[in-house]
């Protein structure tokens, strides 16, 4: 299944791209024709007829929001003209993307949401160390995800914050901050894709910021690539808290990010520091 999921991955962080079986396939480390069989066999979809309704499902929902200019959402999802996206869009949908933006056709859309990755729990994950962390405030883009379904869209949020990273006004280190903050009792999170900043930085208005607050943290190291990184999380939650005899503080977990860790191909050294109460 590895393929599968790292191509998954790619895919997410690459609606931009005007992407190829062989890219994807390249990426991934296995041949075009090794790919087209495990991710029919795995999910049931051609590979490129996914990217493509992946790409205009995202366009769909930001129409649907409605975005003024239709040529930015094309080229946003990998369509280098309003000509050929509209002829994508009404060929997948049935109707014209102008439409859906301006509300006139109240006809449901058949999205396509992410494909869940693997979520099967880890037989051996490795003991956490135990460590104080400081006062931080973490800012980025925002987004609100209701269920673990929905959470399948982080990639292509950190798709978007990528080109901030190392250009945010007040930035300290390198460092990169994936932040969950739980709502309510609902069971969904608010994730903030983000880095470190002072408490004077000038932010962009579409920034958000979360201030953490020193705490006592189980730090844990994903092994692997970031496609598998909800595995990591399940075990933790699943495994080893309940065996633990540790109690989760009520403040937020975060996803720490190396200064080596790249994004959108998904690699590089990440820990997960979980919120444990004195």
């Amino acid at each position: 299944m590895i393929p599968v999921q790292k191509a998954l991955w790619f895919v997410e962080t690459h609606f931009a791209d005007e992407l190829t079986l062989a890219e994807v396939a390249d990426a991934v480390g296995v041949t075009p024709y090794h790919l087209t069989r495990a991710f029919a066999a795995a999910t049931g979809w051609s590979l490129m007829k996914y990217v493509r309704a992946r790409r205009l499902s995202e366009a769909a929902k930001t129409l649907a929001r409605g975005a003024p200019d239709i040529l930015s959402i094309a080229i946003s999802v990998g369509y280098g003209s309003h000509e050929a996206f509209t002829r994508a869009f009404r060929d997948q949908f049935g109707v014209a993307p102008n439409r859906v933006r301006d509300g006139a056709d109240a006809t449901p859309l058949k999205l396509t949401e992410p494909i869940m990755m693997n979520e099967a729990l880890l037989d051996d994950l490795a003991p956490p160390r135990f460590e104080d962390g400081r006062a931080r405030r973490i800012a980025g883009l925002m987004q609100r995800y209701d269920d673990d379904a929905s959470a399948a869209g982080i990639p292509a949020q950190w798709q978007r914050f990528a080109p901030h990273i190392g250009q945010v006004d007040g930035q300290q280190g390198g460092l990169t901050y994936g932040v969950c903050k739980t709502i309510g009792e609902a069971g969904g999170i608010d994730y903030l894709a983000g880095v470190e900043v002072s408490a004077s930085a000038d932010l962009p208005p579409e920034f958000e910021t979360i201030d953490l607050a020193p705490q006592r943290y189980a730090v844990f190291r994903h092994e692997g690539h970031i496609s598998e990184i909800r595995r990591t999380w399940r075990t933790i939650f699943e495994k080893w808290l309940p065996a633990s005899g540790e109690q989760l503080a009520g403040a937020p977990d975060f996803e720490l990010y190396s200064e080596d860790f790249d994004p959108v191909a998904g690699t590089g050294d990440i820990e997960i520091w979980l919120p444990i109460a004195a």
